[in-house]
C-alpha cells in the first residue's frame, strides 16, 4: 500500500528553521521529521511511499540521495572510474518523490500524485508531525466501516498549564494535560480511490474542498486516537519534540524492541512547548 506524505508546504510558522530547509527536513534527533513519520509506518509493514515535494524539494530529494549513495564505507578508484560501497546500511523503503508545485494546495498535490497511485487502497499524512498511532489498528478499523475515507481523530496537546485553586488561593500547578478540549485531524489518512472525485485542480485544499465535502456525503469516518500526537508548527513544538527525544520519552519511536514509545511521559509544565 502507497503511502502519500505531503511535504511541499512552506513552512511560514517555523521560518527560525525553514529559511534555510523545508519544514520536513527539520531535524529531531539528528533526523529530519520526515525519517520519523518513514520510520513508524515502516515499522506496520508500509515502506512503499510517495512524497509530494514543493518548497526547497531538491532539499528532500538531495537528502535520500545521500543516504543511498552515502552510508557505508566507500572505496573510489579513480583510475577506473569506479565506486565500491560496503557494509552500507539503509532502509529497506521504496521512496518516490514527486514535484508537486510550489504554491500547490493540499488538495492539489495529492490530485497531482494520481497516476502514482495503483488505483487501491492508499494511506496519507503531512511531513510535519508525530504519533504513536497504531497503523495496523488504523486500517482495519478503515476497512470495518467501508467509507471512502478515514481521518485520525487527535485531541491536542492544551498550550497552558492550569491551576488548581481553593477559593482564592492557588494549591498546586498541573501539568498540560495531554488532551486538549477538542478532536481535530491529526492527519494519519486512509483513502479509497474515490477521493479523487473530491479533488478538481491545484487550488483546491483537501481539507476544505475534499473532506468537507466527504464528510458531508456521510462517507468520512474517524478513527478517534487520544494518545500522543505533536505536530511541529512551530520552534516551541520542534523543541518540545526533542526534548521528548533526548529523555528517552519519545512515543513515536515504535521501531525499536523496548522503544522509547512505551515510556512516554508528559514533561513538566516548565518544560514543555
Amino acid at each position: 500500500m502507497s503511502v502519500v506524505i505531503l511535504a511541499g508546504g512552506l513552512g511560514t510558522r517555523l521560518q527560525e528553521e525553514t529559511s534555510t530547509r523545508p519544514k520536513p527536513m527539520v531535524e529531531i534527533g539528528g533526523r529530519p521529521i520526515l525519517w520519523h513519520i518513514m520510520k513508524q509506518f515502516a515499522h506496520y509493514g508500509e515502506d512503499d511511499f510517495l512524497i509530494a515535494c514543493g518548497y526547497m524539494g531538491d532539499f528532500i530529494k538531495g537528502y535520500f540521495l545521500d543516504q543511498y549513495n552515502l552510508s557505508g564505507n566507500l572505496k573510489i578508484d579513480f583510475g577506473r572510474n569506479v565506486v565500491q560501497r560496503e557494509e552500507s546500511e539503509t532502509e529497506n523503503w521504496s521512496v518516490n518523490l514527486v514535484d508537486t508545485g510550489l504554491m500547490t494546495q493540499t488538495g492539489g498535490r495529492l490530485l497531482r500524485l494520481k497516476r502514482w497511485l495503483d488505483g487501491g487502497t492508499f494511506m496519507l499524512t503531512y511531513g510535519d508531525g508525530v504519533s504513536n498511532v497504531d497503523i495496523s489498528e488504523l486500517l482495519a478499523f478503515h476497512r470495518s466501516h467501508g467509507r471512502i475515507a478515514t481521518v485520525t481523530a487527535v485531541r491536542p496537546p492544551a498550550r497552558f498549564g492550569g491551576l488548581v485553586m481553593e477559593g482564592d488561593m492557588v494549591r498546586r500547578f498541573t501539568e498540560k494535560p495531554l488532551s486538549g478540549e477538542g478532536w481535530i485531524n491529526g492527519g494519519y489518512l486512509v483513502f479509497e480511490p474515490e477521493i479523487f472525485d473530491y479533488l478538481s485542480s491545484d487550488s483546491c485544499s483537501l481539507e476544505t474542498n475534499g473532506l468537507e465535502r466527504v464528510a458531508a456525503d456521510g462517507q468520512l469516518a474517524a478513527y478517534q486516537h487520544g494518545d500522543f500526537w505533536q505536530c511541529m508548527d512551530t520552534l516551541r513544538d520542534k523543541e518540545y519534540l526533542q526534548r521528548l527525544w533526548d529523555d528517552d520519552a519519545a512515543p513515536w519511536r515504535c521501531w525499536d524492541a523496548g522503544s522509547q514509545g512505551n515510556r512516554f511521559r508528559q514533561l513538566p509544565n516548565d518544560k514543555a512547548a
